[in-house]
């Protein structure tokens, strides 16, 4: 199997599928040129698979999309930024209803396989007028992605678009894709909006549990702020447009594309966390040496969220008593004399005493765009990696001026 990434791609690098970006005035905020309803279609029917936000406090158009995953099949989807209709009642889940509906009928498909999705502030009401308005002046194209993927964008300084095709598994095929988020980003499924389109003909009973597992090693090993939004959203469409056997979970097809979806969602991953609030820093966290990988994976997540942690990178203080602190808080299976933490090339601590490194050199560690900090447990053979960002003044003036 050969991965080769795309310039410039996105959802419609895929075959089969066409999008579109508009402004319809619901989104104040953002860089220009700015977008806030978008338009994912599909030429013909797809294999759909998705996984939600596990917030007791969720949007409507999370309740409707669970809803229509059911069915198995999907046409498209309609997405807003600037509002996440969330806590806004039964009128909150007709309006979701009503997007969904009025992207069917532009489109002309049935409206039970049109999924929707919203972001943005909490608990006001949905401005439908606009969404009607806006959705008048999309058409979907090929050549859609772009603005796709602005549209969906909240506090995101940049929009997030990937694609590869995949080349020897029996007959090439592509996976593209398209994320937000900036804030609210948080290990709970799906901590972020992504949406992931494929031409490849792979079977509903293989696409859900391969979405899962590849969502457990990418987007939720991500954390910004510790906060999981009401809003997250992973959808993966497969029109099989690029044709051979069936991908059906067995065989080399099913493990190369496996693979080729979670390399396009940690890079995604990694784009979001780059571009998080405020972030000036990259943090990349990898845990060996766990006794099993839910050890592992509690490690990295919880040194990656802590916020001590995070204000060490930022100041660049050499203070590796902070990665100690939160390990042992992880709930991971560890003793502290087989513990060693890297920071980049140097130990900062072995076995449970003080490593070789200076602080001139830790401190330096940190000056860099992509921070790493490696931890080996020494407790077994199991690794994860999580990914970060530094947390800055810029953070809580972003936050604390969000719907003012």
């Amino acid at each position: 199997m050969k991965i080769e990434w795309i310039d410039a791609g996105g959802v419609t690098t895929a075959a089969g599928f066409a999008a579109a970006g508009t402004y319809t005035g619901i989104k104040t905020y953002g860089p220009e040129p700015r977008l806030d309803l978008g338009l994912l279609y599909a030429e013909q029917p797809c294999t759909v698979a998705g996984v939600f936000t596990q917030s007791r406090v969720c949007g409507a158009p999370v309740q409707l999309c669970r809803e229509r995953l059911a069915g198995g099949s999907a046409r498209g989807l309609i997405v807003n930024s600037g509002n996440s209709n969330v806590a806004t009642g039964a009128t909150g889940l007709a309006d979701a209803r009503r997007m969904a509906a009025l992207a069917a009928a532009r489109c002309g498909v049935p409206e039970e396989e049109f999924f929707v999705a919203s972001t943005g502030v909490i608990g006001r009401p949905l401005p439908m007028a606009k969404i009607e308005a806006g959705l008048a002046q999309l058409q979907p194209r090929r050549e859609g992605a772009g603005d796709f993927a602005r549209a969906i964008m909240t506090t995101d300084m940049h929009s997030k678009s990937r694609a590869l095709r995949v080349c020897g598994a029996g007959s090439d095929f592509h996976i593209g894709g398209a994320a937000k988020g900036a804030g609210m980003a948080h290990p709970n499924m799906a901590t972020v909006l992504c949406f992931l389109t494929t031409d490849a003909p792979v079977g509903a009973d293989f696409l859900q549990p391969c979405l899962k597992r590849v969502a457990d090693a990418s987007l939720n090993m991500l954390d910004v702020d510790m906060d999981t939004s009401t809003s997250d959203s992973m959808l993966i469409l497969a029109s099989g447009a690029a044709g051979g056997e069936p991908i059906d979970g067995s065989g080399t097809r099913a493990q190369a594309f496996e693979a080729a979806l979670l390399e396009l969602s940690v890079a995604l991953t990694r784009d979001l966390a780059r571009d998080a609030e405020g972030a000036e820093h990259l943090i990349v966290v990898t845990v060996d040496g766990a006794r099993n990988l839910d050890d592992a994976r509690r490690a990295a997540r919880t040194v990656v969220s802590s916020p001590l942690v995070k204000t060490m990178v930022t100041g660049r203080d050499a203070n590796l008593g902070r990665v100690l602190m939160a390990l042992g808080r992880s709930g991971a299976e560890l003793q502290l004399e087989r513990i060693s933490v890297y920071l980049g090339e140097h130990c900062a601590f072995e076995r449970g005493a003080p490593g070789s490194a200076s602080l001139e050199q830790l401190s330096a560690a940190m000056e860099r765009e992509e921070v790493h900090i490696r931890v080996d447990l020494g407790q077994g053979d199991a690794s994860a990696r999580a990914w970060g960002c530094d947390l800055t003044e810029q953070y809580v003036r972003i936050n604390a001026d969000y719907t003012t």
